[in-house]
């Protein structure tokens, strides 16, 4: 599927994002280890979190939606937790490292369970031994560092364990795991990362300290409680919005209840360091996590550097960063971001392959790029790579374009974003298939 995007005058309005992908995955794997029925509000209803439910069906997890068939914006998930069982055949985690990673960490504690874990030719290519390792020190028998990944649950053990990278997804594994451990598990990070495993757990009454880079999870010895849950809205997919809105000339949009966790607000960040019109409003909490209605503005931007901790605080956030810097005066300069090479796609390789058609001057650099701008975008035929991020982040760069953009296998945004046009043309925008 292609999108057609046409250059757009204005961008005006309010709007909700879709729930939060990273929390999405983290509620319902922690429903699938309570002991009840767990009901999860504005769960993201999407191609990467689909693969996820239909691995925990399989495993025998009774999963309802209401309404019936959701939507990307509301509806509720409700999860009857309990007893794994075996599944038929093996799990097929499509394209996504959070499913894969985390089932790793809800099998790792499951006597008696034996689970293949498989995946696209995509995630087959991405290694799994950051993950697998910490858990084979914790008791796990898991053969193996690339899917199909075989596990077979065993009685886990705590551990003390220094991440070689800091990975909130890798993080996240180890807590699951750990929640069926005997004896706390203390995990070190090089580098600070996101935090809703963390926050979601103490909401539910598990014992989980942090300090600086450290987190120690003690278990209790029993399931998880059943909960209720409201989902944020995803700043991930805001990010786009956010830029589109800085970029177009004239506009003005709010986010409403989009997640503002610190841990995640690296986009809004270098917006403002670029000299972006950025407002925050009506900050609260909701379960545990900082909420907020964002406004943004068009303005002028200036080029900056990104680099250290700034990098995982917007670890999803480059490709639409990029289109942001090809609009800045001076040099923008991305650095210490090698972990972009080993997302969906390579994204800096695939990256500065397209940006470069809609004469953007992107050099790229073994772990970032550099961008000189500003820059007039031509109209283009570019390519997502299968990369939902990519696909959302050329759309927009479409927007500021002289002419007609075609962007080819657009259809990867349903992936994170599944209501991403019907949004964006509500705001004024011009994007069709």
């Amino acid at each position: 599927m292609n999108w057609v995007v046409e250059s757009s005058a204005s961008l005006r309005g309010v709007v909700s994002m879709p729930g939060d992908k990273s929390i999405s995955h983290r509620a319902l794997m922690h429903a699938v280890l309570a002991a009840g029925t767990s009901h999860i509000q504005n769960f993201l209803h999407a191609g990467v979190t689909e693969a996820m439910m239909r691995c925990v069906r399989d495993l025998g997890v009774g999963i309802e939606v209401e309404p019936p068939g959701g939507s990307a914006t509301s509806g509720r998930l409700i999860v009857h937790g309990g007893q794994l069982r075996s599944p038929a055949t093996n799990l097929d985690c499509h394209n996504s490292g959070a499913t894969i990673r985390m089932l790793l960490g809800v099998l790792a504690g499951q006597r008696g369970l034996a689970v293949t874990l498989d995946g696209s030719a995509g995630l087959r290519r991405r290694p799994m031994k950051r993950v697998a390792e910490p858990l084979r020190l914790m008791g796990a028998e898991i053969p193996g560092d690339t899917p199909p990944l075989i596990i077979h649950g065993q009685p886990l053990h705590g551990i003390e364990y220094t991440l070689p990278v800091a990975s909130a997804q890798v993080k996240a594994a180890m807590l699951l795991a750990a929640l069926q451990a005997e004896g706390p598990t203390t995990i070190h990070e090089p580098g600070p990362s996101r935090d809703h495993s963390e926050r979601m757990l103490r909401a539910l009454g598990i014992s989980v300290a942090t300090h600086n880079q450290t987190v120690t999870l003690t278990p209790t010895g029993r399931p998880l409680p059943a909960f209720e849950a409201v989902v944020p809205g995803d700043i991930s997919s805001a990010a786009f919005i956010f830029a589109a809105a800085a970029l177009v000339p004239d506009s003005e949009v709010t986010v409403k209840d989009v997640g503002v966790n610190e841990t995640r607000t690296g986009i809004l960040d270098v917006l403002v360091a670029l000299g972006g019109a950025v407002c925050i409003a009506n900050v609260h909490e909701v379960n545990g996590e900082l909420v907020a209605d964002v406004t943004v503005k068009s303005s002028e931007l200036r080029g900056m550097i990104v680099a250290g901790d700034l990098v995982v605080r917007m670890i999803d956030e480059f490709p639409i960063f990029a289109v942001l810097a090809s609009q800045a005066r001076g040099e923008t300069i991305v650095r210490e971001a090698e972990e972009l090479r080993m997302k969906e796609s390579d994204r800096i390789g695939s990256l500065a392959h397209e940006l470069r058609q809609f004469g953007i001057p992107i050099e790229e650099r073994p772990d970032g790029f550099v961008i000189e701008g500003p820059t007039r975008l031509r109209g283009a035929v570019v390519d997502s790579h299968g990369d939902h991020r990519l696909a959302l982040a050329l759309a927009v760069a479409g927007l500021i374009a002289e002419g007609e953009t075609t962007v080819t296998r657009a259809e990867a945004y349903r992936e994170s974003f599944p209501n991403f046009v019907d949004l964006l043309c509500s705001l004024g925008g011009k994007v069709h298939e």
